[in-house]
């Protein structure tokens, strides 16, 4: 299996995509197992965040183009791009934070790939392209991802060109939180996590499901919405807790109830 998990003590599960070889290329099998593992943690009660990570050279070059080129038939390309959409989705839907930690390139496919996670923080000198105009793919699933972090303008000069953006750049637009020294970058991932891990994980569920779906909808049914969101967290035995410990000066005991 090319998709590797470390789970840390902290509750934080470090997911790692370790196919070298391709770039860490997003192709039918590291998709599925992509999705397995998302949906095994997503379910799982010791893991409060999710971390994401390539091994080798970068992140993830996207699709496997060797494996795209042999592919020919118009069912099998819809099943492909239907499957990275479904692992795009996993990674919204699902109950738990997941952090991108990219290093090297995220480029096309692995671009939508850190564009899905709730956060995305990379070294320095990291690379971020849609740049499938290159080879006379658009990169529209890519976008979708890409074009629900970044503003518009920005995203059409990255479909158009293809060129790569830096790290810095890819900051000042929104796709990514932060960028650090490659040396720094893994401790300060891991210290956000642990940030998150020690939270509500019943709040974290409830406040990210309610996040994504409110975005999508106009300002009067949001705010209806996420009020319903906000007295259903209400009644939950955590945010009794939280309040109570805030009054008390003390530290929550959170019971994810």
């Amino acid at each position: 299996m090319n998709i590797k998990v470390k789970n840390l003590s902290s509750g934080i599960s470090i997911v790692i995509i370790n196919e070298p070889k391709t770039y860490n290329s997003l192709s039918f099998k590291n998709l599925n197992d992509l999705i397995k593992v998302f949906r095994k943690l997503d379910k799982d009660n010791k893991t409060k965040v999710i971390i994401l990570e390539g091994s080798g050279k970068g992140f993830s070059a996207g699709h496997n183009l060797k494996e795209v080129k042999n592919l020919k038939a118009r069912n099998k390309y819809q099943k492909l791009f239907n499957l990275c959409s479904k692992l795009m989705l996993q990674i919204v839907e699902g109950k738990k934070p997941v952090i991108a930690k990219v290093h090297g390139a995220a480029y096309a496919a692995g671009c939508q790939l850190v564009a899905s996670c709730d956060l995305a923080y990379s070294t320095n000198n990291a690379l971020f392209a849609t740049p499938g105009v290159n080879i006379g793919l658009f990169c529209s699933t890519p976008m979708v991802a890409v074009s629900r972090k970044i503003s518009r303008k920005s995203m059409m000069k990255m479909l158009l060109t293809g060129e790569p953006i830096k790290a810095n750049y890819a900051k000042e637009i929104g796709l990514i939180n932060d960028y650090f020294p490659k040396s720094k970058l893994n401790n300060e991932v891991l210290k956000l996590a642990k940030k998150i891990a020690s939270k509500s994980n019943l709040t974290i569920k409830i406040g990210k499901q309610a996040f994504y779906k409110q975005l999508e909808m106009p300002l009067r049914k949001a705010y209806a919405y996420t009020s319903k969101m906000m007295t259903l967290n209400m009644m939950a035995m955590d945010a009794k807790e939280g309040i109570s410990a805030f009054l008390e000066k003390r530290k929550p005991k959170w019971k994810n109830k």
